[in-house]
């Protein structure tokens, strides 16, 4: 009778064991640099373009043939700057949604900041655009605000997923639970010479350099 009862009290230890022992999921990769380093929130990087196929309606082929992110006027405005690819590249940085981790990690939500601007009193923050009705895109501008996740912020996180041996900006953020948001990759849409990070089919090959 003993040994039956101990039987039974070992099974059911291990049935109510089994989930605890599973329920830490694992954390996503962490984003590298060039230099196989983890990309750091708070620390200056330059993100580069690695050429890549591409197309569609608007899109130029290959419009990320090298070069890097940058700001630039466009639009017929001078304010928001608008995320741009170019040869002058900027640094930029990382701030994580959840402030205490350090590591920058794939599908994980992030703000993206460059660290200089040629008017300081500018906000350096990425945000995603309203619908621009000219083109048929929403582009990629400055003018977030930084940290303090939630619906009315909704528009400035982003995040960063592998893609083939390199890496990809990503607008999906999970900042709010309850805001309908579509998921979309982050390409390169061409006018008048300017080549505008905007939401795409064809997303931008990119890898990390630290500043």
């Amino acid at each position: 009778m003993k040994t039956a009862l101990l039987a039974v009290f070992v099974l059911l230890f291990s049935f109510t064991t089994k989930p605890l022992l599973g329920s830490a999921a694992a954390a996503p990769e962490p984003v590298l640099d060039v230099s196989g380093e983890k990309l750091r929130a708070g620390v200056n990087y330059f993100v580069h373009v690695v050429p890549t196929r591409c197309g569609g309606a608007g899109f130029t082929r290959c419009p990320g043939g090298g070069g890097g992110l940058t700001l630039a006027s466009t639009r017929n405005r001078t304010y928001p700057l608008d995320v741009v690819l170019a040869y002058n590249v900027l640094p930029l940085t990382f701030t994580l949604v959840n402030s205490k981790k350090g590591v920058v990690r794939v599908s994980t939500d992030l703000n993206v900041k460059f660290s200089a601007l040629p008017n300081s009193f500018q906000s350096k923050v990425w945000k995603l655009d309203y619908f621009d009705k000219l083109t048929g895109q929403r582009f990629v501008t400055t003018g977030g605000v930084e940290g303090n996740p939630g619906p009315e912020t909704i528009r400035n996180w982003f995040k960063i997923e592998k893609y083939g041996s390199a890496y990809k900006f990503v607008y999906c953020p999970t900042v709010c639970k309850f805001c309908r948001v579509s998921c979309k990759d982050i390409g390169i849409y061409v006018e008048d010479g300017k080549k505008r990070l905007a939401l795409s089919d064809v997303p931008l090959s990119i890898r990390f350099t630290k500043a």
